[in-house]
């Protein structure tokens, strides 16, 4: 914690900041009883606690001050008595004396014990949290953010961005995730959204000359609520013009490695990158974690001409798990049971053992096929090793997501390991009507090696998008922008958009782009999961002041609520009661 002197006419220094250096001096400190503790009757320890930690003061005399009251503590710095010294505490090698408290404010006694000694219920540390501010992991989260949040917009300004505000009330665009609606009392039965992103908006300021913007966006989304997602986040949203794909991933890996130096002191190695294929053929998804090893193995020629038919399909994927063989039978069936879940068929399962296989299939290979089990990715006595026969991009997925359950450690464990993912597909299959789905939104420009691609075979076309993904999460996401009016309107007819369609939904940004629309490109990731990463906490929840629990409830305030009657008749609303 911040030792800063940040003297006040009320305090003439922070609780941490008292050292050696101020022994003799007469000072005033404030903050918060943390604890109270009696040395007969008419001597007291108080631990006095602010945001920078904690001081340790001596009265003398009665004194009716409880945990959790707030005070004022003038009292003289002195050395504490031999034997007494807690090196555990920035200031334990002093304290204050012959102190005079002045009450404040009184207090309750609080729901919780707030020091880290006890493990508190969420609901009650969410009910509550003008109280769980107060302990210090949260107070270390929410500082850590804001260290990142300084570091980003120093990066940004450093290289060139314009931070410009875009609007809150937005109009609705039937694309992507499910939006907040917000009524107009000034307009009737028309509604505003609640951005999803600045996306359309940022894109017009690239119209309008701007050149490079950013800006630290909230965002929100009406979806299901996980442990990286709220219904509000904040981004680090960008646009520039004139630039490449390499161009925005330097502009986005500077910001995040100055982020990352700001809060550890020490500024990672350059980000590398691979393609949205071999990320998906190494480690079976597009955000991959690279702090462990068991990258996954291709046994298809292996298998091409094989009699065992649990090895008949296009692709045979392998994994080696170190030290797997010990696993029981019990634990094997979990992880076939969850192959079957991920839609596999089935799961093989090797153990090796001595200088042979042991599985109800080893019977059944040929020397061969044993032969590359056993020696799969330098494999040794005591490894397991997991096979998937199916199609390509299921087994890989299907192993992937077992890689991820038997290898990750915790989000706090382990060093950080940054990967961009690029050229991923432009399209994602088809939906009920036949038509093609965009696998990240229709603006995005396809690989201009792929243009003569897009009629003839959609689904092997590349884009010009990227995600950043750091130890398994991904950060976010971004691509090339379409500025060209011919690629824009192959694309959606490619996607089955008519021209009244497209004029409906993106009027206003299509009617911009015939004014000159520059090459321009841009990339948004998620601040609330780069600080959770940054603070070990597996739940964004930890690194946001006020949070919605999973069923989107604000317990502290009670929100969802109803609104007046009067408000309803201004906004023109009518309420359905439920479950009508």
């Amino acid at each position: 914690m911040s030792k800063t002197n940040e003297a006040t006419s009320m305090r003439d220094l922070l609780c941490a900041s008292l050292d050696e250096s101020h022994v003799g001096e007469r000072l005033s400190v404030c903050g918060w009883v943390a604890k109270r503790r009696e040395h007969g009757e008419h001597l007291a320890f108080l631990d006095i606690r602010d945001r920078s930690g904690l001081v340790q003061a001596v009265v003398a005399g009665s004194l009716d001050v409880r945990s959790e009251y707030v005070v004022r503590v003038t009292g003289t710095v002195s050395r504490r008595p031999e034997g007494t010294v807690n090196d555990r505490l920035a200031t334990g090698r002093v304290e204050l004396t012959d102190c005079d408290v002045v009450v404040l404010s009184l207090a309750e006694p609080p729901p919780f014990q707030l020091d880290d000694r006890t493990e508190i219920d969420e609901q009650i540390r969410l009910r509550y949290r003008f109280l769980d501010l107060r302990r210090e992991p949260m107070q270390h989260n929410l500082r850590l953010r804001a260290v990142v949040n300084a570091a980003l917009r120093r990066s940004m300004d450093a290289q060139g961005f314009c931070e410009v505000e875009t609007p809150l009330l937005w109009a609705p665009t039937p694309e992507g995730a499910r939006e907040f609606v917000v009524p107009s009392r000034l307009h009737p039965g028309e509604f505003y959204v609640l951005p999803q992103s600045p996306q359309i908006a940022k894109q017009l300021l690239m119209v309008g000359g701007f050149d490079r913007y950013y800006q630290i966006a909230r965002c929100l989304r009406d979806e299901d609520l996980r442990a990286d997602r709220q219904f509000e986040f904040t981004q680090l949203d960008l646009e520039a013009s004139f630039v490449t794909q390499e161009d925005i991933l330097g502009f986005v890996s500077n910001a995040v490695l100055d982020a990352a130096e700001a809060v550890t002191g020490v500024r990672p190695e350059a980000i590398g990158s691979m393609t949205w294929a071999q990320a998906l053929d190494q480690y079976g998804t597009d955000k991959p974690d690279l702090r462990f090893g068991m990258v996954l193995q291709d046994l298809s020629s292996v298998f091409a001409h094989t009699e065992v038919k649990a090895f008949s399909a296009t692709t045979v994927k392998a994994l080696r798990v170190p030290g797997g063989a010990s696993f029981t039978r019990s634990r094997l069936d979990q992880l076939t049971d969850q192959a079957k879940e991920l839609g596999a068929k089935g799961l093989a399962w090797f153990r090796i053992v001595g200088d042979g296989l042991e599985s109800p299939l080893a019977r059944f290979l040929s020397e061969a096929e044993t032969r590359a089990i056993a020696t799969l990715d330098d494999a040794s006595e005591g490894d397991l090793v997991l096979c998937v026969a199916d199609e390509h991009q299921l087994a890989c997925k299907v192993l992937g997501a077992l890689r991820v359950t038997l290898g990750s450690p915790p989000v706090s464990e382990g060093p950080h390991h940054y990967v961009w993912v690029t050229e991923f597909p432009m399209f994602e299959g088809v939906d009920e009507d036949g038509n093609l789905q965009a696998a990240h939104h229709p603006f995005t420009m396809p690989h201009l090696d792929d243009l003569e691609l897009i009629e003839s075979d959609p689904l092997r076309v590349r884009s010009q998008a990227y995600d950043l993904v750091l130890n398994g999460w991904e950060l976010g996401s971004g691509s090339v922008r379409i500025h060209r009016a011919d690629i824009q309107s192959r694309i959606f007819s490619a996607l089955g958009i008519s021209d009244e369609v497209a004029e409906s939904r993106f009027g206003f940004l299509l009617g911009a782009f015939k004014y000159g629309a520059p090459p321009h490109a841009g990339f948004a990731f998620g601040i609330d999961r780069l600080s959770a990463i940054f603070a070990g906490v597996e739940n964004i929840r930890e690194v946001i002041a006020y949070p919605k629990t999973q069923s989107g409830a604000d317990l502290m305030t009670g929100a969802p609520k109803g609104i007046t009657d009067r408000q309803i008749r201004d906004l023109r609303i009518r309420v359905v009661a439920k479950g009508s």
